[in-house]
């Protein structure tokens, strides 16, 4: 029983799991969910930051007396350099992300190897509490610990509430994020030059409600709400900028 204890950290065996179930969410959040595919999530977050941000320096170089090609050129270098930085991050955070599972995997595998008999009474709880009794309990419990390789894998996603198989290529991420950046600069440019005044604005507006519709699909969000709170973030950010540059040279 003492052995138990300092394993479990003096709680019960349905109290560790629970405590463990809590912490295996935690550790599944990240900046793209679990939900949605994370390229997908990468693109459609890279397509709004990219419109966003090609917008905001556009208002800043209008104020430089440039020319319209110098301006452009001033873009396509931020687009460039934004691109490498937007993939490589986003492939970097699914590199981090699957270092920390193979580290959680890691863990958990020495626990079975080593801490046998408690793993069984966090199993026998979580199947006690999914409705198994009695010989049928017994019978699961004895076929699972069977198999360390299926052990291994349900305590994994039953205790920590993770999911191996949804785990996505970094490299699958970081062109999720380049795709977006490309598409999103390429709208934004097209309205550019469509109209020199309002197009590069009013082209990364649509692509953010393009992105934010996308998303809301993906995620059965709903879709009005998330182009309205999206745009009016948008929007609200570049009313900032702009009245801020009006207060400025007024000065």
């Amino acid at each position: 029983m003492g052995n138990n204890h300092s394993h479990f950290n003096s709680k019960e065996a349905v109290e560790h799991v629970a405590e463990m179930q809590a912490k295996g969410i935690v550790d599944a959040t990240e900046i793209h969910g679990t939900e949605i595919p994370g390229h997908i999530s990468a693109a459609t977050d890279s397509a709004k930051e990219t419109a966003l941000t090609i917008s905001i320096i556009w208002l800043l170089l209008i104020k430089m007396s440039l020319t319209h090609l110098n301006i452009f050129y001033g873009l396509l270098t931020f687009s460039i350099a934004w691109l490498i930085w937007k993939s490589g991050r986003s492939a970097w955070l699914g590199w981090s992300r699957l270092e920390r599972l193979h580290r959680i995997v890691a863990q958990e595998k020495w626990e079975i190897d080593h801490h046998r008999e408690q793993e069984r009474e966090e199993l026998t709880a979580l199947y006690n509490a999914k409705g198994f009794e009695g010989k049928l309990l017994e019978d699961v419990i004895d076929t699972l610990m069977a198999d360390n390789n299926r052990l291994l894998k349900v305590m994994i996603e039953e205790e920590l509430g993770l999911s191996l198989e949804s785990q996505e290529h970094p490299l699958k991420q970081g062109l999720g994020a380049a795709l977006g950046v490309i598409i999103s600069s390429f709208i934004c440019g097209i309205g550019f030059f469509l109209n020199p005044h309002y197009g590069l604005i009013l082209a990364s507006l649509f692509t953010i409600a393009i992105a934010s519709i996308l998303f809301s699909c993906y995620e059965k969000n709903k879709i009005i709400q998330a182009v309205f709170w999206n745009m009016g973030i948008a929007i609200f950010s570049l009313g900032t900028v702009y009245y801020i540059q009006q207060f400025i040279y007024a000065v």
